[in-house]
């Protein structure tokens, strides 16, 4: 396929273009050792990137659909395609932040985080990534993404992702964003039902159609918690389902439209067990013009049930994010700017983003800048308001994989 709609195939992108003196076989990690070429050709700034690396992603981690495997081991089996070297990167983001509310606070966060990610080709047309956090937020973080990969199933423009993945990822990617602070609509809850457009595990179709990319996803619905005492990981026997359509509209112009349905059955001690039905719409846009690129996201969410409670009054909930990247060609500098907005009817709201939960409303406005200092090595600088809160947020961060 032209382009993979599936963030973590992407991020490790990042983790490959990560190396310096790609010109050379030594280092980590495989894919730049694998073709020998420069980070800029996947990557404009770090991790966001270029067009050839969507379509390289979209390939499985291929040149090309069919290109003959490199690197590999000759087994003398033709079933078996085995890497020379399994293909490992690191990747650490580190960060000081400064709050102010009233009164100023500092906090060193380094590192923030700290992750190990591998994948790569299992034949012409199976792929595989995962990646484990060491380090999250001070905790052993355990594993994210994980998933097989299937490209152009039966020839078609068909792929298949099988395993654990972020179900928005055929909107806006959050692994690839350049801001520290995160797209709240997408972390978003509403009381105790567990389903958000963040993590989950199931099942991704991506086909194109027409001009139009199409994508459909059997999901748990319930995130990527551990196992049920009976070691099941969905706590009941219903799956949700996600949509989404986007189509180019022109070079510069990108629409979307998603939707979401799911039902969750819960129970709060000592009442019964109760069904929550909760659906989500919404559209998404790009608009590139040279070095400026705008994306905006809308979602409108309806819990009827939201907390396992019988007849409990439904809970409507709306927001969405806009973002502007500034990137000059050629220039080692970037700008962006961020906006946040969920908006609920009751206060069940949870966005969490470190700031109090069961709240009706979380608005913030960010804006930030940016430096590539090596192609694997990157500084930031952001502003954060809160509007709600009238709480201020000052980061200075690095990003850097090897």
């Amino acid at each position: 396929m032209r382009m993979c709609r599936s963030g973590p195939i992407i991020l490790l992108l990042l983790s490959s273009a990560f190396v310096p003196q790609m010109t050379h076989a030594s280092g980590i990690p495989a894919f730049a050792r694998r073709y020998r070429v420069s980070c800029n050709l996947c990557h404009t700034v770090i991790p966001k990137v270029s067009p050839f690396g969507e379509v390289f992603a979209g390939n499985g981690f291929r040149m090309s659909p069919n290109e003959t495997p490199r690197d590999t081991v000759n087994t003398g089996d033709a079933l078996l395609q085995l890497f020379r070297d399994v293909p490992l990167a690191m990747r650490l983001d580190a960060y000081a932040q400064a709050y102010i509310n009233g009164s100023a606070a500092t906090d060193l966060q380094t590192p923030y985080n700290l992750k190990i990610l591998s994948g790569g080709t299992i034949s012409n047309k199976l792929s595989y990534y995962l990646y484990f956090f060491f380090f999250e937020r001070g905790e052993i973080g355990g594993i994210e993404d994980a998933f097989v990969y299937v490209n152009d199933l039966g020839g078609k423009p068909v792929d298949v992702a099988v395993g654990q993945f972020q179900v928005s990822d055929p909107m806006f990617k959050r692994e690839l964003r350049l801001e520290s602070q995160d797209y709240a609509i997408y972390r978003a809850r509403i009381g105790r039902q567990p389903a958000d457009l963040t993590y989950d595990r199931g099942i991704m179709v991506l086909a194109e159609v027409a001009g139009f990319t199409i994508t459909g996803e059997l999901l748990n619905g319930n995130g990527k918690g551990p196992a049920e005492p009976d070691r099941r990981l969905d706590n009941d026997p219903i799956k949700n389902v996600f949509g989404h359509v986007t189509r180019e509209l022109t070079p510069n112009v990108r629409l979307g439209a998603m939707g979401y349905y799911g039902r969750q059955r819960g129970t709060v001690d000592p009442g019964p067990t109760v069904q929550n039905t909760l659906w989500m719409v919404g559209g998404d846009a790009t608009i590139s013009l040279g070095p400026i690129e705008v994306n905006a996201q809308y979602v409108h969410r309806e819990d009827d049930a939201p907390n396992f409670v019988a007849n409990e009054p439904k809970a409507v909930a709306n927001g969405g994010l806009a973002e502007l990247i500034i990137h000059p060609p050629g220039s080692r500098w970037y700008g962006v700017a961020l906006y946040n907005l969920v908006d609920a009817n009751l206060p069940l709201l949870d966005v969490r983003l470190g700031g109090p939960k069961d709240v009706t409303r979380y608005q913030t406005l960010t804006a930030g800048a940016g430096y590539v200092l090596r192609r694997n090595f990157r500084v930031l600088a952001e502003g954060t308001w809160d509007l709600e809160l009238k709480e201020a947020r000052w980061t200075l961060g690095l990003t850097t994989a090897f």
